[in-house]
């Protein structure tokens, strides 16, 4: 059960980053080339909730792996 919440955490982790990238690509995509100052705040509001889906999600993967590397040296 131990290692299941470590690969768990991974998953979840890997999952919100690919979704943030999917977000990213699905709401903000690329920038405008010559946008309106609604257009400009509307990109950067859905761009910076891309960037916090994906920093949640690196932060799962760099916990799982913290998780398991102090698993494995305790067991040690």
């Amino acid at each position: 059960m131990k290692s299941v919440s470590s690969l768990l955490l991974f998953v979840i982790g890997l999952c919100l980053v690919l979704g943030g990238f999917a977000y990213d690509l699905a709401f903000a995509g690329i920038p405008y080339q010559d946008p309106t100052p609604a257009m400009s705040a509307d990109y950067a509001r859905h761009a910076q909730i891309a960037s916090v889906i994906r920093w949640a999600g690196v932060a799962g993967i760099l916990l799982a792996g913290a998780v398991a590397g102090i698993r494995f040296f305790v067991r040690k």
